[in-house]
């Protein structure tokens, strides 16, 4: 035997190998990796983005995937999937890195690479970075060249929001698809075509399951293909084969394998706006029962927790300001607690929270503010009266300053002078309410408001 026909019976053999160690590490594989969709046709939801004829699918077919792409959703919904799809499709090198393991000297790496392999076969390269929104400045910046000139097409997989995550730079040379939690029929669909696939799924069991037990799973897992493929596993691994050798999986068997509940929350839908405008309407209204109940639904359902604690930092100000000033305070420290800790205890310091402005004396004072905004728009730049513009420049020349009566040294730390420009002289913008706090500074602003009114009567200007 000549040492060609050798080398070639090794080769096969090593072929051989390879493939059979392939299948056995398939084998091996949770059912959510083994269902993993191969073609475009085998993937499941994302209609809006991937339907007959939508721009991604028409370049995904044709090979013609140019520009850079970000999928952005939450997990379970096929951006990873999708780029796999991808990768199986394109004449183009694929490379995948994560975010969460990989630094600059790896990006580096791959695009030098990524230009030898151009220059000397003409290939274009394209690099998945997983979670891109791990990745911090210096790593998102150093894609940025590689990216605009195209030495590399880049797709990024985050389940946060680009916009607000991703540098600005880059997102304006990437084009983001939107993906949104699978409907609970296109789960269903996942679950039926894992139990009737042979090859990949159980297609070659003997299984009975009621259909109770589908819907409650496709209902349970919100939206996450891979929660719910998890779930069927883990019932049907679970479950042991009666003696006919079916194995059986009903409602309760279902419930026990995703006992947590997934609330159907998207934070785009109207769930999402409902409880956040019932929380808000529930401390405003001094319910710390209600609020706790709709805090309690956000952080279950995964809101998120920083979203919920600016909106306490607002109420804070909006709704009771002055009547009880240390609500803001609480609503700032309960956001900083929330940074520390994080969840799950941080949720104690986020009811607390609640609780102390559901019960806080209520003022909404401070939306004077509204009015002020609006005689700027009205009435343009008013003047600023002369004696309170800044000395330390043209007091000579203008007489800047000139008149200023310093508050510290009259009585009570008072004096009568006008504030306003002389177009706004008589407005009054605030008025304090009669609870808590207030009702003392209301007292307070009624004597100096006295005083301002008898001066301005006497100068012949009320």
């Amino acid at each position: 035997m000549s040492n060609k026909q050798l080398t070639g019976r090794k080769a096969a053999a090593r072929d051989l190998f390879e493939a059979a160690r392939a299948e056995e590490r398939e084998r091996g594989q949770p059912l959510a990796a083994r269902m993993r969709p191969r073609t475009l046709d085998e993937f499941t939801g994302q209609e809006e983005i991937l339907g007959p004829g939508k721009l991604l699918r028409r370049a995904i077919e044709s090979d013609r995937l140019f520009s850079s792409i970000i999928l952005w959703g939450p997990p379970g919904t096929g951006k990873t999937s999708l780029a796999a799809i991808i990768a199986n499709r394109t004449a183009s090198h694929f490379e995948t890195l994560s975010a969460v393991l990989a630094g600059v000297a790896d990006i580096r790496r791959v695009v030098d690479e990524a230009r030898e392999r151009f220059n000397l076969y003409g290939q274009r390269t394209i690099l998945l970075v997983d979670e891109i929104h791990r990745f911090n400045k210096a790593q998102q910046d150093a894609l940025l060249p590689h990216v605009e000139n195209g030495t590399i097409i880049l797709i990024g997989a985050t389940t946060e929001n680009p916009y607000f995550e991703v540098n600005s730079a880059l997102l304006s040379r990437s084009r983001v698809f939107q993906f949104k939690p699978l409907t609970q029929d296109a789960t269903l669909g996942l679950l039926r075509r894992a139990l009737a696939d042979a090859e990949r799924g159980y297609g070659a069991r003997q299984l009975e399951i009621t259909d109770e037990a589908l819907e409650h799973l496709a209902e349970v897992s919100g939206g996450d293909a891979r929660s719910a493929l998890n779930a069927l596993e883990l019932a049907v691994e679970s479950t042991a084969p009666d003696a006919d050798g079916v194995t059986g999986v009903n409602l309760e068997v279902a419930q026990e394998s995703i006992q947590r509940r997934v609330l159907r929350y998207d934070k785009s839908s109207d769930e999402h706006y409902d409880t956040i405008s019932a929380f808000i309407k529930s401390m405003r209204g001094s319910d710390p029962d209600a609020a706790l109940y709709y805090l309690a639904k956000m952080l279950y359902a995964g809101e998120d927790p920083e979203f919920i604690a600016r909106r306490m930092i607002i109420f804070a100000s909006e709704d009771i300001g002055n009547a009880a000033p240390l609500a803001l305070v609480v609503a700032v420290s309960a956001m900083q607690a929330l940074q520390f800790v994080g969840l799950p205890e941080a949720q104690l310091n986020l009811a607390q929270c609640a609780i102390y402005l559901a019960t806080a004396p209520k003022s909404n004072s401070t939306l004077a503010i509204g009015a002020a905004l609006a005689d700027i728009e009205r009435l343009g730049n008013l003047d600023v009266p002369n004696h309170l513009k800044d000395s330390s420049r043209d007091s000579r020349a203008l007489g800047h300053g000139k008149g200023y009566k310093y508050p510290h040294e009259f009585e009570n730390h008072f004096v009568v002078q006008q504030y306003l420009p002389d177009g706004v002289r008589d407005k009054i913008y605030y008025t304090p309410g009669a609870l808590g706090s207030e009702r003392e500074i209301a007292e307070r602003l009624r004597v100096w408001r006295e005083k301002m009114g008898k001066a301005n009567t006497q100068d012949g200007k009320a």
